[in-house]
């Protein structure tokens, strides 16, 4: 009796299994990675403008309308700081947003993210942590990674595998660079100016497309207006870059 009750058992232990280990996926409209940088660049007021300019974006009626229009009427948003090759903190994990009440919930979890800073700035660990976070409990018609930074890839592989690895896998990627007015020490030499680095470099995908801040000051009319354009049902044709002053 004991044997026959084992076996049994054995039997119906596989069904069990796959039971639990089988996780649905909600259908949303867009899945939007938000990748913010926290680089030694940014300091205490910079980064401050940066979570302040997120939140505000959530709170603001135009893009709620934006991910209420849909064919499913939702979207699926998640939040994390980066810096160097291995450095990548969650802050606000995924959740749907489909009204008012929803995207206030996540404008409150922005607030009441730690702000941390790190030394360097890896764009291509950022790209690579981001394109790994896609699936888990959402599929949206589109995957879209929203880069901001106020700097060029210095740590970690080279930014174009890594934009590769992520445009195989239908991942769009649009960026946000800040525009720094401090000049340059002396001696560091000539750079490629930021604009043209995310362009060339960074964005990538169907429809991607890159908004110019000039300076932190204009960081929550950036974001604002760059989120909205991410989560419009069908994206119009719109320019390449972007740009937002004071």
């Amino acid at each position: 009796m004991l044997r026959r009750h084992f076996i049994t058992a054995a039997l119906a232990a596989p069904v069990v299994l796959r039971t639990h280990a089988a996780r649905a996926t909600e259908a949303v409209d867009v899945e939007l990675v938000l990748a913010v940088d926290v680089s030694r660049s940014v300091d205490n007021e910079e980064q401050e403008m940066q979570f302040k300019g997120y939140a505000a974006a959530f709170r603001d009626r135009r893009l709620v309308e934006a991910m209420s229009r849909g064919p499913i009427g939702s979207i699926a948003c998640t939040f994390f700081t980066w810096s160097d090759w291995n450095i990548q903190e969650m802050l606000v994990p995924w959740m749907k947003l489909d009204g008012p009440q929803a995207a206030e919930r996540f404008a409150q979890a922005i607030d009441a993210a730690p702000r941390r800073t790190h030394l360097y700035t890896s764009i291509s660990g950022a790209m690579d942590y981001a394109a790994r976070l896609f699936g888990q409990g959402f599929e949206g018609t589109r995957r879209v990674v929203d880069i901001s930074g106020d700097g060029i890839n210095n740590s970690g592989r080279e930014v174009g595998a890594a934009r590769e690895d992520a445009l195989n896998q239908g991942i769009v990627l649009n960026g946000l660079a800040v525009l720094d007015r401090t000049p340059p020490p002396p001696g560091l030499g000539a750079m490629q100016p930021l604009d043209e680095y995310y362009r060339e470099r960074v964005i990538g995908g169907p429809g991607a497309f890159l908004m110019v801040a000039d300076g932190f000051e204009s960081f929550e009319q950036a974001v604002r207006r760059k989120i909205i354009r991410e989560v419009a049902v069908a994206p119009p044709p719109g320019p390449l870059v972007e740009r937002a002053t004071v």
